[in-house]
């Protein structure tokens, strides 16, 4: 058996399994972990749970140790770092008239490497760019264009619902959006009410896809002829959060009927 708990990086990102070993560790823990790029900070997402060999990752790394005060004070001197790296790469941005974006700054834990994302509407020829900012900081330097998606979930922002994009806050993974869920949900098809922040299908027309499909699964179509108790029909609308459909029957009349 191995003990796993769950670890995430950022407020809006991806839950990791970790082995806890024999650490006593509870949720909003923030904790030392190796990953591929190193050691990074995290805070425990999950309870630990006991887990089958068999059952867990192969390539399963470990929690090294609860964060301590040395680890918070590493991660204050990144986070400042951070900023003067945007702030320079900014600065040559617009020395160096590039057609591009800079969204963020990630510097790793050891200093070992230093990721850049920006945003661009096509390939941006950045080599004297990495040039500059190998100079300035002398470490690994990774820049990465990012879609319009990504780009909201890092620079936040309310939605057109008055909350929080739900990117940035409930969703773990930026999933595939299609029409076809705006279509399920009945929802307008006019790109202003259906599109989010960063001009593409809002998150959550596929966070809540599921839900309305299992509440529509035993509802009639639209379109389709139906037999009611008050006679034969064509469905025109369905409220899948009421469980109704409404059918205008052959003499004309509206009525409004129940899901079993």
């Amino acid at each position: 058996m191995k003990n796993i708990v769950g670890v995430k990086f950022k407020k809006e990102g991806k839950i990791y399994s970790f082995h806890a070993a024999d650490l006593p560790l509870k949720r909003d823990d923030l904790v030392v972990v190796i990953t591929d790029n190193g050691q990074a900070i995290g805070t425990v997402a999950t309870e630990v749970k006991a887990v089958p060999d068999e059952q867990s990752a192969a390539n399963l790394k470990d929690v090294l140790r609860p964060a301590t005060e040395e680890d918070f004070r590493i991660r204050e001197n990144n986070q400042k770092l951070e900023q003067e790296a945007m702030q320079f790469c900014v600065r040559k941005i617009a020395e160096r008239q590039l057609p591009m974006k800079m969204i963020d700054v990630e510097c790793l834990f050891d200093k070992s490497k230093m990721l850049f994302s920006f945003a661009a509407e096509t390939r941006v020829d950045f080599r004297d760019l990495v040039k500059d900012l190998v100079q300035r900081f002398r470490t690994r330097i990774e820049l990465r264009q990012i879609g319009a998606r990504q780009e909201a979930r890092i620079i936040k922002g309310l939605g057109i619902c008055g909350r929080e994009v739900c990117c940035a806050t409930l969703l773990h993974t930026l999933g595939r959006v299609s029409v076809k869920m705006a279509k399920e949900q009945n929802m307008s098809l006019n790109p202003e009410k259906i599109s989010g922040l960063c001009g593409r299908l809002m998150c959550c027309l596929g966070f809540e896809y599921e839900a309305y499909a299992d509440l529509k699964r035993d509802m009639p179509k639209c379109g389709k002829m139906v037999q009611t108790p008050e006679g034969k029909g064509k469905v025109i609308r369905q409220s899948a959060l009421k469980g109704e459909f409404v059918v205008v029957l052959e003499n004309g009349k509206e009525a409004t009927f129940k899901t079993k």
